[in-house]
């Protein structure tokens, strides 16, 4: 079997080597016969190598190229492996789904590109039945808090919107070779069923959330002055002088689906 490389400081790889970790993820995906797995980012095959032995096959999205020849070998005789080597955001997860069924997303996700990933899945949430990563607890933290944290903000309400965000538990530093300076914690998100998550403009909603959340010093009145009026937001039910982290994740869907309603020009008037 090759030798696998030191993890590249410039990718941020941390590869997780605590096989008691390791055996809680492969427990938490808990993959059934007939599912899709797609690992982002295998590294050293650390929780390659434990799912494809429990489920046979497994398609991997690796980005460094002197990881393929390892993982293809150390795959011999474990089961069927399938290596995609490409930047995982220029990887079309909807068309890699086709029409042979969704898929069931799983990472150690790269600190330095973790959100950017998180929204292309997002993009592509319908080809996706539910996802298991690893990332910063920090991060974690964010996707899964309500409103009233510090730490709730658009990555919190863009996720909670079209998925079901739950964090599961934390992995401690000393879990991965070289430690990274930070916690991390493995979080599930299940991607809502479409008809239940009643957004139907998502760039208007995005563009609301992301002004709502620009200043967070600012009330909604002043955030969202380039989007909609006063009067506009106390028309959807809202209070024009709240912040944004003292609205719930159905307050945006509500002030966006009211918006959307209205032409661009009727609703800063």
């Amino acid at each position: 079997m090759s030798s696998f490389k030191a993890p590249e400081k410039s990718l941020g790889q941390h590869f997780l080597t605590d096989r008691s970790y390791i055996d809680r993820i492969v427990m938490a995906v808990n993959p059934k016969p007939g599912d899709r797995l797609v690992e982002i980012g295998p590294g050293q095959g650390a929780i390659t190598f434990p799912l494809l032995k429990k489920h046979g096959e497994l398609t991997v999205i690796e980005f460094d190229r002197d990881l393929i020849t390892p993982l293809m070998e150390g795959s011999e005789g474990v089961g069927r492996l399938t290596i995609i080597h490409k930047d995982v955001l220029q990887v079309d997860f909807s068309r890699l789904a086709g029409d042979e069924g969704p898929l069931r997303l799983v990472g150690n996700l790269p600190y330095n590109i973790s959100s950017p990933i998180l929204f292309h899945a997002l993009e592509h949430a319908g080809a996706v039945r539910d996802m298991h990563f690893m990332l910063q607890k920090e991060v974690v933290d964010r996707m899964a808090c309500g409103p009233g944290t510090k730490v709730y903000g658009r990555l919190s309400v863009m996720l909670q919107a079209y998925c079901t965000v739950t964090a599961l538990f934390d992995v401690p530093p000393g879990a991965f070779r070289p430690p990274p300076k930070v916690d991390s914690a493995v979080v599930r998100l299940v991607p809502r069923d479409p008809a239940t998550i009643g957004i139907t403009d998502p760039v208007l909603f995005e563009n609301v959330v992301r002004d709502a959340f620009g200043q967070r010093r600012k009330t909604l009145r002043n955030a969202l002055s380039q989007v909609c009026s006063g009067a506009q937001i106390e028309a959807a039910g809202l209070r024009p002088d709240a912040r944004a982290e003292q609205l719930e994740v159905a307050d945006f869907v509500r002030l966006t689906a009211h918006l959307a309603k209205l032409p661009p020009a009727e609703r800063t008037a």
